[in-house]
């Protein structure tokens, strides 16, 4: 994305990335022996649509009755990366998400091509059976956290950016960290969404959430592009 990912720019700016990349670990009992609340379990719809992988992986997608596929890209120094997915569209349900990197497009590599000529191949392509290979984005991660008896999940955000944890909260023991921006709730895109509408979706959800989330700093570097 035309930004260098050295040690010395990730410790001045990510330093809680430099050693290993944090995952979420996934547990069926109520509290693990590292004192962290709010385990996850491996058949969680939400954990299941979340999972980032950093790897190459393809997806088949459909057009809707309209004949979209609910995605919008954006070239970033000659790559091709996700910028918009549209709720519960067949690129939502097929699990593309925003910061993903497409690859190939039934077979074609896009590397270098213009947002117009992606758009168009897309909207040339058949209804069914489109094949995508995309490339999860790095730095992206899952971390999954339990309601209090308030409903709150122990972290404040504005502008989608989290900004304040609540100490010995769900947020705060799972692993949140502030300056992260928020880019989706239990899968669902959240980019570009206003503060009322992301505090909705949460209040909605239910008691245990997974939330994905990016450095503030390679998300405003990527919005900037």
């Amino acid at each position: 994305m035309g930004l260098e990912l050295s040690e010395d720019v990730i410790a001045k700016n990510m330093p809680e990335y430099l050693q290993v990349a944090a995952k979420v670990q996934v547990s069926n009992s109520p509290v693990t022996q590292t004192g962290l609340i709010a385990p996850i379990s491996g058949q969680s719809l939400g954990l299941q649509r979340a999972q980032v992988t950093h790897g190459i992986r393809q997806v088949i997608l459909c057009k809707d009755k309209d004949g979209k596929v609910g995605l919008r890209v954006k070239p970033i120094n000659n790559g091709v990366f996700v910028c918009v997915v549209v709720d519960k569209s067949p690129a939502a349900l097929a699990g593309l998400r925003f910061g993903d990197q497409i690859l190939q497009i039934n077979d074609v590599d896009v590397a270098g091509f213009s947002m117009d000529k992606v758009h168009d191949m897309l909207k040339k392509s058949p209804v069914n059976g489109i094949k995508v290979i995309v490339r999860d984005r790095p730095f992206e991660r899952t971390v999954t956290l339990h309601k209090d008896s308030a409903g709150n999940l122990g972290f404040q955000f504005k502008n989608g950016r989290i900004v304040k944890l609540v100490k010995d909260s769900s947020a705060s023991r799972n692993g949140v960290l502030t300056d992260h921006q928020l880019l989706e709730v239990d899968g669902q895109n959240v980019v570009g969404m206003k503060d009322k509408e992301i505090g909705e979706i949460i209040h909605k959800a239910g008691p245990v959430i997974t939330i994905t989330v990016m450095p503030s700093f390679l998300y405003d570097h990527m919005i900037k592009k």
